[in-house]
């Protein structure tokens, strides 16, 4: 995902000058090291769950003061800093972008995406 460009389309909405005071970006990157045991990894196998990510985003998209939300989440074996998920969340006010970002998140990481670590 290119943010810039996505940022862009964001603003080019007629409504979003009424509806959006702030974006919140996520950015998901394969880590070096794993979460359980800090050891070294080489490369993560991701597969996302597009249906699932999708009907998530549909629920919060009916958040209070949420405008807009993009998702790209990426398939496929990946290397050490590469991207794998992107989040935007757009809307009027941080005390409903920031929960809905976090949850969202935190939802999509354990119900639509399966990764392995390779060691």
């Amino acid at each position: 995902m290119d943010i810039n460009k996505a940022i862009k389309e964001l603003k080019q909405h007629p409504k979003f000058t009424d509806n959006v005071g702030m974006i919140l970006i996520h950015n998901g990157v394969v880590r070096n090291w794993s979460r359980k045991d800090k050891s070294q990894v080489t490369a993560l196998e991701v597969t996302p769950d597009y249906d699932k990510i999708e009907a998530l985003r549909q629920h919060y998209l009916k958040s209070e003061g949420i405008f807009d939300i993009k998702i790209e989440a990426y398939s496929g074996t990946f290397q050490p800093g590469d991207d794998l998920l992107y989040i935007i969340v757009a809307g009027d006010i941080r005390e409903n972008i920031k929960p809905v970002l976090a949850d969202l998140l935190d939802r999509v990481k354990a119900e639509a995406v399966t990764k392995r670590e390779i060691f």
